[in-house]
């Protein structure tokens, strides 16, 4: 891309910005004196520093009093006066400027020249956003949430201890029962009556020191041959060191907020002496413990079962320790005789028929990589893990017996060597151990290990079967966490006892508020102009979309074989006409007839009606495709979206064919709304952004960005990641996004194409990335540039946050200077995390007026003390309404904040954008750029198409990322689907 110079124009608004090296220590002082100083209220007083105020150049006069005369309160900012326009102009008015008197930036005698233009080297240097005081706006309430309060005894003493064994150990579990063994043994003598944690590797906690600096200790594990009832004798060294006594005084700091720097490794030893006992009792997996028996397992079909369980973490919170704990479900293979699964998995009887060439593949995928255990040995129970499938039936297989390559059957071998005769010789046999040195066993023979959690994709009866389980309403949630806090014993705790931890056996009850819900702005021309959504929901009854787009000429393919063409003629003439009343200009005859085509032939058929109504039009193309496809389709929606969107350029709407038959007018509604916003159209606004009241967006020229990067699933070793950056494009609205995805190294987190160089033969260095684009596009879109960033990045867990702010922050400096030297708009950066473990109940569930029709916590329900973060800037918001099940609040952390927002200021836009989600009529659990970005990424994963395609022209090409990886390029979007929000 070549480098495109943003124009100055006659105002410049430029931050100076001292380097890093010496602003960074200001910059955490002026943290601290916000901590000390609640914010300023007022919006309307303008900052001391002159280089922060802005002026926007009016271009056009227009007045937006018919918008917002309605509303009882003023407007924030100075509107130029000026003749009421019509409607038309008034739903536009976002192309034409205002002169705004810019919202002081929430902080007294702030010198924005010291906000640092890049980040340090090192996280160690880096100290994430201080929160600047707690949120006031909205209704109070109390909550409960799932955190037990951790007390720890003043005499507590905790010491750390190196452990080497000899020989080494590769597994954890031996590494365990080594450990256990010793203190079983040494305990009373050795270990001078101290009861140890144990990490499984390197490192032994105690509380007090134990009798030595340094010991050697000799441990003999009994160990079962190899299956058998006969035991072996193991013999291993262990030596025990002293490293160094964990001070807690710094914990108790951090605790209360006088110092930022967490201490982890206290955190991590308590975390460590709370899951010993449980991990003795159950199986662990990651954070979460599981057993068959905590609660009653289901089976989920096609072999597999679901086992309950819990999660559990020490956290540090504002007030104190606490211990989180979550209700826990995961699918584990069922541990059944193998022809048993087998039978499960293909649906059918296998006792007669031999296996087809589909079943056997569909075998082989469900088996590979699962332990099975002989069952044809009387006393023998050899473990096994299953490489494959045999292509031969048993009755046909021969293996050599010796060097002479004298061969021999598998019947044969049973037969002579077990005095086994295998009944099902027509069934092929599972490939076990070392590839290389082939090891076969008849199914007969097997019975899968129990306890072997099930990673792969469920299919749709088995999530049903899932969703049965793990969907439980708030109060029973709420009551089977405190059955498992009882089930736990924490107060009987051996571990606990021992290093004085004491846990509470209640929730956590805290104060919370209720923020109101926007205003919402619709089409003057409906009966209903605007709209204030009731318990995060609404619907288009009497109302006319803000701005309508145009669809002229469309066509539909019919990929269905079960509808009639007149089935499908009658559902595009309502699709049609719900799209008329919701305030489109949508032409009500297709461009041609409707096209019915194979659904493996879906190639062809969009070429083929793309070039017709190419024809047709005299070079003029289709704004819309409508597809109807099976309700079952596999592989077609992904290739119909990756041919249309990278290759034709054809925007898309899919319908399955149950909704063709079912005609519901909400589904109609629905599917209105996404082709609005696909052909450029808005379908609402929030009121204050017409109004210009939204604090530190509405002042200046504010750009709002979403960022995701989706990784493929467990077992895919080779796919990609994939990135994907949406950014608002429209302003004051800051309603409609434009999008950009790339493919980078698998499961890299940190986007690696946000900023980018490379050089060019004829144009030497030339810059470029998402960020850049998205920036220009911007401009083009507004006639401004932006002078705020605001940067909603999801799908980053804790231990990522350093590394994902240094280097996308970086980036994002890097792209802004790209553009001008001096181009530096202040950046916000927010961390979006739905994948957390925390829940809000209602303090009462009997209290209607307290929560929604599912018993959930209503929506705009706001936490940001007790359960958050002790100095950092972080916040709960429950943005939705439930469904069903229990609601989960997106947790927002602002690491980085130069545009200095109140919590009330981030908590309210962020509620507020989750009302302008375009999909629905109901706000939506995150922020909608973050959820659009997750939407992109997972549209992306369809791009990647075939490893080898059908048209050497469209080989796809190569690039070596950062770490070395050879990764497949995305196919890039066409411009004309760039710019709208083709992924809803």
């Amino acid at each position: 891309m070549p480098q495109v110079q943003m124009k100055e124009p006659k105002e410049k608004h430029v931050i100076s910005r001292k380097p890093l090296q010496n602003s960074l220590m200001n910059h955490q002082q002026q943290q601290q004196q916000q901590q000390r100083q609640p914010p300023s209220s007022s919006p309307d007083s303008l900052p001391s520093s002159s280089s922060s105020k802005y002026c926007l150049q009016e271009n056009k006069k227009k007045s937006t009093t018919s918008v917002c005369r309605r509303r009882r309160k003023k407007c924030r900012g100075k509107m130029m006066n000026s003749t009421t326009t019509d409607h038309h102009d008034v739903l536009h008015h976002h192309h034409h400027h205002h002169q705004v008197e810019t919202m002081k930036h929430q902080t007294e005698n702030h010198d924005l020249s010291l906000i640092s233009s890049s980040i340090p080297v090192s996280s160690k240097g880096l100290m994430f956003q201080r929160r600047p005081g707690f949120g006031q706006l909205g209704t109070k309430c109390i909550v409960k949430a799932n955190h037990f309060l951790i007390e720890l005894s003043d005499n507590t003493d905790l010491i750390h201890y190196d452990v080497t064994i000899m020989p080494d150990v590769s597994s954890c579990g031996m590494n365990r029962a080594i450990m256990a063994e010793l203190i079983k043994v040494h305990r009373e003598t050795d270990l001078g009556m101290r009861l140890p944690a144990y990490d499984g590797m390197k490192s032994l906690y105690t509380a007090g020191l134990l009798p030595f600096t340094s010991k050697e200790f000799n441990v003999i594990i009994l160990q079962k041959h190899d299956g058998t009832e006969l035991t072996r004798e193991l013999e291993f060294k262990v030596i025990i060191k002293f490293v160094a006594r964990i001070e807690l005084d710094h914990l108790r700091q951090f605790l209360a907020g006088k110092i930022a720097d967490a201490p982890h490794d206290a955190i991590q030893v308590l975390d460590i002496v709370l899951r010993e006992l449980p991990r003795q009792r159950y199986l662990s997996i990651g954070r979460s413990f599981y057993a068959p028996d905590i609660r009653r397992s289901r089976r989920l079909g096609d072999g597999l079962q679901s086992w309950c369980g819990f999660y559990q973490s020490v956290r540090p919170t504002q007030m104190g320790l606490s211990l989180n704990i979550d209700n826990s479900s995961a699918a584990f293979i069922e541990p059944l005789p193998v022809m048993e699964f087998v039978a499960q998995v293909l649906g059918k009887n296998i006792l007669s028929q031999p296996l087809s060439d589909a079943d056997r593949i569909k075998v082989k995928k469900s088996l590979r990589g699962v332990k099975v255990e002989v069952t044809h040995r009387e006393n023998v129970r050899r473990k096994y893990r299953v490489s494959g499938l045999t292509s031969q039936t048993t009755r046909e297989l021969m293996f050599p017996v010796d060097e002479q390559m004298n061969m021999k059957s598998v019947v044969e071998y049973f037969q002579e060597m077990y005095g086994y005769t295998i009944q099902y010789s027509h069934l092929p046999c599972l490939q076990v151990g070392n590839e290389k040195k082939a090891n076969y066993l008849p199914m007969e023979t097997c019975k899968i290990v129990g306890g072997q959690r099930y990673t792969k994709r469920l299919n749709d009866k088995q999530i049903t079967s899932f969703l049965k389980v793990t969907c439980q309403r708030p109060r029973e949630q709420e009551m089977g966490i405190l059955q498992t806090v009882r089930q736990n014993g924490y107060d009987q705790d051996p571990y606990a006892k021992e290093f004085g931890i004491n846990i509470s056996d209640k929730l956590a009850s805290l104060e919370a508020r209720v923020l109101p819900a926007p205003w919402l702005k619709y089409h003057d021309s409906g009966k209903e102009k605007d709209c204030l959504p009731q318990v995060g929901q609404w619907n288009m009854m009497n109302k006319k979309m803000i701005n309508g787009s145009t669809v002229n000429y469309w066509a539909c393919i019919n990929f269905s074989q079960s509808v009639q063409e007149n089935t499908v003629r009658g559902f595009c003439q309502e699709l049609a006409q719900m799209c008329q009343v919701s305030g489109m200009e949508f032409n009500r005859e297709p461009v041609m007839p409707i096209y019915s085509a194979r659904p493996d032939q879906v190639e062809k058929a969009l070429k083929h009606v793309y070039d017709a109504a190419l024809n047709k039009l005299k070079g003029k193309e289709l704004d819309l495709l409508i597809a109807i496809l099976p309700d079952n389709n596999g592989s077609l929606y992904g290739d119909l979206k990756r041919i249309c969107e990278t290759d034709l350029g054809l925007i898309s709407q899919c319908c399955l064919t149950k909704h063709v038959f079912k005609l519901s007018k909400q589904y109609l509604a629905n599917v209105s709304l996404k082709i609005n916003v696909k052909m450029g159209g808005r379908n609402t606004v929030l009121l204050d952004a017409l109004c210009w009241k939204i604090p530190l967006v509405s002042d200046i020229p504010t750009i709002i960005f979403g960022a995701d990067v989706t990784h493929p699933e467990t077992g895919e070793d080779t796919s990609p990641s994939i990135a994907a950056v949406v950014a608002s494009q429209d302003w004051p609205e800051v309603t409609k996004y434009a999008g950009l995805v790339s493919a980078q190294a698998h499961r890299q987190e940190l986007i690696q194409d946000l900023f980018k160089t490379w050089h060019d033969p004829q144009r030497g260095t030339v810059t470029g990335g998402m960020i850049r684009e998205l920036l220009i596009s911007f401009r083009k879109a507004t006639g401004q540039k932006p002078l705020r960033i605001i940067f909603y990045r999801d799908g980053v867990s804790e231990g990522q946050f350093y590394q994902v702010l240094l280097y996308e922050l970086d980036a994002i400096r890097k792209a802004c200077a790209s553009l001008e030297p001096n181009y530096q708009p202040r950046v916000t950066f927010v961390i979006v995390q739905k994948r957390h473990h925390t829940r809000l109940y209602a303090n009462n569930h009997k209290d209607r007026s307290s929560t929604d029709k599912s018993g959930n916590i209503l929506p705009g329900t706001v936490v940001d003390s007790k359960i958050c973060h002790p100095t950092e800037f972080d916040f709960y918001l429950c943005s939705h309404a439930g469904i069903q099940g229990t609601s989960r609040p997106a947790h927002y952390h602002v690491l980085w904040d130069e545009n200095n927002f109140s919590a009330d200021e981030i908590q309210s836009l962020t509620n507020n954008l989750c009302y302008t989600y375009a999909r629905c009529t109901r706000s939506v659990s995150i922020v909608p750029p973050a959820y659009y970005a997750h939407l992109a990424a997972y549209r992306a994963r369809f791009y990647m198409g075939p490893e080898v395609p059908e048209n050497p022209k469209k080989r796809h090409t190569h690039f070596t990322s950062n770490n070395g990886s050879c990764v497949r390029e995305l196919p890039a979007l066409k411009e004309n689907v760039k710019k709208v929000m083709f992924y809803c």
